[in-house]
């Protein structure tokens, strides 16, 4: 099977994923969905499943955020999701991993990005978790900008990197 029959372009209204075997990896622009997610990663063999949930939160650096928007490079993060997940499923003998992101405007309070891992034990759950959502911090090529009541940053999608100011018109 090639890269190009595992992507599944549309399997939900706004949604394109790449499911290979106990691997699944979606960018979304629907809201995110925490048990279908780790029905993903469900298995007999698993003692354990950790998830994570990121949420837009109401401010950074002591400025209010009124929300983030996501964009992306859909065919590159996709493979970047999938080469993340397939090097912990690896890496960490894990039975299921998920990783779905979502796109477009995400209010605050609200999830945009999701992250279920299982397997045997709990300690390989754990840290296949924090490891993947620093690996999509780093390497995934999705980016936000966040409103703020004078104006709007977009910056890489990392903790705490600075972004550039956007003035309206000016892009």
């Amino acid at each position: 099977m090639t890269t190009q029959d595992q992507v599944n372009p549309l399997p939900t209204e706004g949604e394109t994923s790449i499911s290979l075997p106990n691997i699944y990896v979606a960018l979304t622009d629907a809201p995110l969905d925490i048990l279908s997610i780790m029905d993903k990663v469900r298995s007999p063999e698993a003692g354990a499943i950790v998830t994570f949930a990121g949420t837009t939160r109401n401010n950074f650096a002591n400025k209010p955020v009124s929300s983030l928007t996501y964009t992306s490079y859909r065919p590159l993060a996709l493979q970047t999701l999938s080469s993340i997940a397939s090097k912990l499923l690896t890496t960490h003998s894990l039975n299921g991993i998920a990783i779905v992101h979502r796109l477009g405007t995400v209010p605050i309070g609200e999830e945009s990005i999701l992250i279920a891992v299982s397997s045997a034990h709990r300690k390989a759950a754990w840290l296949a978790g924090e490891e993947a959502l620093e690996e999509c911090k780093e390497k995934v090529e999705v980016w936000k900008r966040e409103e703020f009541e004078d104006g709007g940053v977009w910056r890489a999608n990392r903790d705490g990197a600075v972004g550039v100011q956007v003035e309206e018109g000016k892009r």
